[in-house]
């Protein structure tokens, strides 16, 4: 399995391409280690142009023996900071950059869980195109229709690990920012899945330069299918009833919840006239809004809804 490849003393002139070049190397190192898991279904590439400025490569996954649908999608966008961008992202500058891969994976077995991962580097320039602020963001976390904890230990750990890597406290820090973000607060605070880590506007300074925080990037982004395969691979031939199906889908619900209402990814995507098709990408293919729908206490789904609503330390 691949690993991340560090690279030391970025020149100015080097950052753009060196994150750019990681994002497309990681795209192809992801997709193909997921169909290897699946067996049957392969990626298909859409590639997009934006008419503002960049594009990106869109691939999807679908009907698998083991994906019922998931996306691989790379962006490289730029154009002009806009009023609206001003004032509902809180940016300022003339003109902007972003890089980045999102994930999003939906796997057909309610025991296996689906999965969001997401890196991306982000920059501001003056009228000269000097660059005037650039900060990184990520993450990767984990929503189970089921909890098996030993898969949440296995998934935490390995994020655990690399954080360490770079900095003892970045662990605590970004376990907590992601607790903190993936949660429906309409619904009492309800986490949509059991997290992992999550990190945003990370600026360079110190002894934490860009180069830094390209590396931690990598070993992020790398980490993922460390993080991911070994539990789809445990718990793809499960067996399963209508019953544990139709949680599932109860389930995509909060998750197609969050990602409309909450998620400062889409909203970024759709006030920079992003490519639609590749914002909602991330939507599950079926799900359920059932009225007041509530799972018997003490059941394996009241199980996993209670660690959504209380996170637990898994590490």
């Amino acid at each position: 399995m691949a690993t991340s490849t560090t690279v030391t003393e970025l020149a100015e002139n080097q950052v753009k391409e060196t994150w750019i070049s990681f994002i497309h190397q990681l795209q192809d190192h992801i997709c193909k280690a997921l169909e290897v898991v699946d067996g049957k279904a392969v990626f298909v590439e859409d590639k997009w142009e934006r008419p503002e400025g960049g594009g990106g490569r869109t691939r999807v996954i679908a009907n698998g023996n083991v994906f019922e649908k998931g996306g691989v999608n790379t962006s490289v966008v730029f154009g002009e900071v806009t009023d609206t961008m001003r004032k509902q992202l809180r940016i300022e500058g003339e003109k902007w950059f972003a890089c980045g891969l999102s994930l999003v994976i939906h796997p057909v077995n309610p025991f296996a869980p689906t999965v969001h991962c997401n890196y991306r580097m982000f920059e501001l320039y003056d009228k000269n195109d000097n660059v005037i602020d650039r900060w990184f963001g990520g993450g990767t976390d984990l929503t189970p229709y089921y909890l098996f904890e030993e898969d949440a230990k296995h998934f935490h750990k390995t994020y655990k690990d690399v954080c360490d890597d770079y900095d003892t406290h970045f662990y605590k820090n970004f376990k907590k920012e992601c607790d903190d973000y993936f949660v429906n607060y309409h619904r009492n605070n309800e986490r949509r899945g059991i997290g992992g880590i999550f990190y945003d506007h990370q600026k360079p300074s110190g002894n934490k330069d860009v180069t830094f925080w390209v590396n931690f990037g990598k070993s992020c982004g790398y980490a993922f299918t460390q993080a991911y395969i070994p539990i789809v691979e445990k718990r793809k031939d499960i067996p399963y009833t209508a019953e544990q199906k139709h949680w599932q889908e109860i389930r995509r619900g909060r998750y197609v919840e969050f990602n409309l209402v909450h998620d400062r990814g889409t909203i970024f995507g759709l006030k920079t006239n992003g490519r639609i098709e590749s914002i909602l990408m991330s939507l599950p293919p079926t799900v359920r809004f059932e009225y007041n729908y509530q799972p018997v206490a003490g059941s394996e789904e009241d199980k996993l809804l209670q660690v959504c609503l209380h996170p637990k330390d898994w590490v």
